[in-house]
């Protein structure tokens, strides 16, 4: 079976053979060994040649490619987050000594996470192999794909590819956590670079984020194409078009394996060009001349941010930024060209109090409720700097992200409450997804006519939905997978089959700390407290005698106490009785007492209430 072995400068000529050779001042030659010895030999000489080139090869070597052929090993496919839910998204494609890896998203946590500020992918299948990790290629600048390369770089150094914005953005997240001295590459749509035995394309594609692209990556068992998180888009803000014709050009080189995202496949038809929430915008803008306008939408998209400048400049209006996210993302986005501004439009949102409602517009962060984001705190009248009245309408230039809609609807709530105007998705065509809909996912499969296939980027049922539509093109079932976070898909010439996976799930983020599971003791702990509250008790006993020196305190937090009950007196009594019947004089380590304590509290308030609050009892010897 041929093998990576080392640098590519090495072994570039034929393998030297492993039988005898005739010895010329001999004027017969040297019989031949048999078959099966020769066999024997040359395994051996292999064998030994793959260990000394291994020996070499340790750093960042650059693998040699394997001759194509029957027997040839796979090419790894290895989910590490992104597939089977929505957000993290990281995949790692791996043959003998060279990774690439595509993407390091985070999730937000939801109400079964408390405490915690991000989720990102567990790397540990990486960092066990990262003499082998030749680079991180990112397909655009959202949170779910460049979100989590901070945690990563601090892992693994490598370089890390991608277009312009996506730079300044990822830029951002590192220099956030002290990263400045990272190796960022930056690529056009249509670059080709390479990377080991990989050879990658980058594709131009439209997104609701400007500099997206897709990969087509060239492997030693044939192409594979990563969609990246795409919509076609033929009358797009800025910049152009989805490369099609290029798309039809990999199509018929032919492609091996295609992983495509998932999102939208449950939406019939088409998704909408970006231009009409410009259309819409400017409506509202002249429906709205003599109110202040708020607009709430997604930092990371700088064409519609781009589009409510305009429409703000042509009506005379002064633009303000507010949300950290917000002024860091058009900061970026300004200093390397993707946005401008009209000299003059843009203000502080300290100074908006000098100018008439009439003549402001502040784009805000907040389009999801987010706690703290400055759209929340206006609706909460808790943002010193913008007070929400009945002179504003607010629009919502956004849709819930599931599982968002609670949160989303209670700011609009909020701001009804103030007397706002409210403007969302439901009301006006004020949203359009970033996402392909089954029509433009058709026009993709059609175009690559890939022989295998994986779908991505999707909960299961978006991954189901989207299998079903390969095979209603046309692919059978045979050649599709619906792989999770962890699987590792092998791909030869000729298959696509499951391997062996891999340590794969959540890492969690609380302040600058990283807990490794979402199971571990610290979030079970935390799950307890938040769902039965605590029972703090503290007793001090004298270290000679072994009695009680004073009543004991006892202090409960998140527990729901009966009406008209009071547990605390009771609960005194139990301590005093476990002082009384257990000896704790001398022994400052003694345990008896605190677990005899924690157990018949734990029985008494159960009985009492059927919850399960957590018991601490401390021990106070003087």
């Amino acid at each position: 079976m041929p093998q990576f072995l080392g640098n590519t400068n090495e072994l570039k000529g034929k393998q030297p053979r492993a039988e005898a050779q005739p010895e010329r001042r001999c004027k017969a030659p040297k019989a031949k060994a048999p078959k099966e010895e020769r066999a024997l030999k040359e395994e051996k000489f292999k064998e030994e040649k793959f260990k000394e080139e291994k020996g070499k090869g340790q750093g960042r070597p650059q693998g040699r490619k394997p001759r194509r052929g029957k027997g040839k090993p796979p090419v790894k496919v290895i989910f590490l987050g992104g597939i089977g839910e929505i957000g993290k998204n990281m995949t790692a494609i791996e043959y003998g000594n060279d990774i690439i890896v595509i993407d390091a998203g985070l999730t937000f946590p939801d109400e079964e996470l408390p405490g915690i500020d991000l989720v990102i992918p567990d790397i540990s299948y990486l960092v066990a192999n990262k003499h082998k990790v030749r680079a991180l290629l990112i397909t655009h600048g959202h949170e779910d794909h460049v979100g989590g390369i901070a945690y990563l770089l601090k892992e693994i150094n490598m370089p890390v590819y991608g277009t312009r914005l996506t730079l300044a953005l990822a830029d951002n997240k590192l220099r956030e956590q002290h990263i400045n001295k990272a190796q960022l590459v930056c690529v056009q749509p249509g670059d080709k670079i390479k990377l080991g035995c990989f050879g990658v394309e980058f594709i131009n594609v439209n997104h609701s984020i400007a500099g997206a692209v897709a990969l087509c990556i060239d492997t030693p068992n044939g192409k594979i194409y990563h969609s990246g998180d795409f919509k076609i888009d033929l009358t797009p803000v800025a910049g152009r078009p989805i490369d099609l014709s290029r798309i039809a050009e990999i199509g018929k080189e032919g492609v091996k394996l295609l992983l495509c995202e998932s999102t939208n496949v449950e939406r019939m038809g088409y998704t909408m060009s970006e231009t009409v929430v410009g259309t819409t915008l400017d409506h509202l803008f002249s429906e709205n001349m003599n109110r202040r306008i708020i607009v709430a939408t997604f930092a990371s998209n700088v064409h519609r941010v781009q589009q409510i400048i305009d429409i703000a400049a042509k009506y005379r209006r002064k633009v303000a930024l507010s949300g950290r996210s917000m002024i860091n993302v058009v900061d970026a986005a300004l200093k390397i060209g993707e946005l401008t501004i009209p000299e003059g439009v843009l203000i502080d949102v300290e100074k908006i109090k000098n100018y008439f409602d009439r003549e402001i517009v502040i784009i805000s962060t907040g389009s999801q409720g987010e706690p703290m984001s400055a759209l929340t705190r206006m609706a909460a009248g808790e943002f010193n700097k913008v007070r929400v009245g009945a002179n504003d309408t607010i629009i919502i230039s956004a849709s819930p992200i599931p599982g968002n809609e609670k949160m989303v609807y209670k700011v609009i709530n909020n701001l009804y409450r103030k007397g706002a105007k409210v403007v969302y998705e439901s009301l006006e065509k004020i949203h359009v997804s970033g996402h392909a809909c089954q029509e433009e996912l058709k026009i993709l499969h059609s175009l690559l006519k890939p022989q295998f296939f994986i779908p991505v980027h999707g909960e299961y049922r978006h991954l189901k939905r989207h299998a079903q539509l390969a095979m209603e093109l046309g692919m059978s079932e045979n050649n599709i997978l619906i792989a999770d976070i962890g699987n590792c898909v092998e791909l030869t010439p000729d298959n696509l089959q499951f391997g062996e996976s891999v340590s794969s799930g959540s890492r969690l983020v609380d302040g600058g700390s990283l807990e490794d599971r979402e199971n571990s003791v610290v979030m079970k702990d935390r799950k307890h407290l938040s769902e039965d509250g605590i029972f703090v008790i503290t007793a001090c006993v004298s270290e000679r005698s072994g009695e009680l020196l004073s009543d004991p305190a006892v202090v409960y937090r998140g527990f729901l106490m009966p009406e008209n009950a009071d547990y605390a007196a009771e609960i005194r009594r139990i301590v005093i009785a476990c002082v009384q019947q257990v000896d704790v004089r001398g022994d400052a380590d003694n345990t008896d007492l605190p677990a005899a304590i924690k157990k018949q509290v734990k029985n008494f308030i159960y009985k009492k209430t059927k919850q399960n609050p957590v018991i601490m009892a401390n021990i106070v010897r003087v």
